[in-house]
């Protein structure tokens, strides 16, 4: 949040950290992390350690405000407003290729981009009640990918979108 903020493509410097570095081969791409495990485990910890655990609170308090931060960025990339948009909201589990959507970051993003008066196409090929993806992308004027679900790799996204995961480089 803090390179995209500044200007710095963040992908390319994912990129000069892991290429060619065995060491940073496990280096965690950013994106939603969610789920009930951050919160369960963050409190674990910080009640092991005597409530003296910042370092996972303040990973919360990140994690929490990345929607936010994901929503100002398409802002900015379709001209300032949201207002009467169609956005696509590619995922809504909380993490890929499962139908779990405990605790889910998806559903505040949706929420955040109602707020902005966007209208909101969710989609998730584990949900059945969701959009289709063809659906999704035909209707859409703008895109966030909220779940790197398999399904949606590939895709070649026409539209302004934010692609916090990084696996829509080729589009840009």
């Amino acid at each position: 949040m803090m390179a995209n903020d500044s200007g710095v493509d963040f992908d390319n410097v994912y990129q000069a950290m892991t290429a060619d570095y065995p060491r940073a081969k496990n280096f965690a791409r950013p994106g939603l992390a969610a789920g009930p495990c951050l919160f369960k485990d963050t409190m674990q910890l910080a009640s092991f350690y005597h409530n003296n655990f910042f370092l996972g609170h303040a990973a919360m308090l990140i994690n929490e405000g990345l929607p936010d931060h994901l929503v100002k960025n398409l802002k900015q990339k379709m001209g300032g407003s949201l207002k009467n948009k169609k956005i696509a909201l590619l995922g809504m589990t909380f993490k890929a290729n499962n139908d779990d959507i405990r605790e889910s970051l998806s559903f505040k993003l949706k929420k955040l981009l109602e707020i902005e008066m966007a209208y909101v196409i969710p989609c998730d090929p584990y949900l059945p009640e969701t959009a289709s993806v063809e659906q999704a992308l035909a209707d859409a004027e703008g895109v966030i990918l909220g779940v790197p679900h398999n399904e949606f790799l590939d895709l070649t996204i026409t539209v302004p979108f934010v692609d916090c995961w990084g696996v829509w480089r080729k589009n840009k």
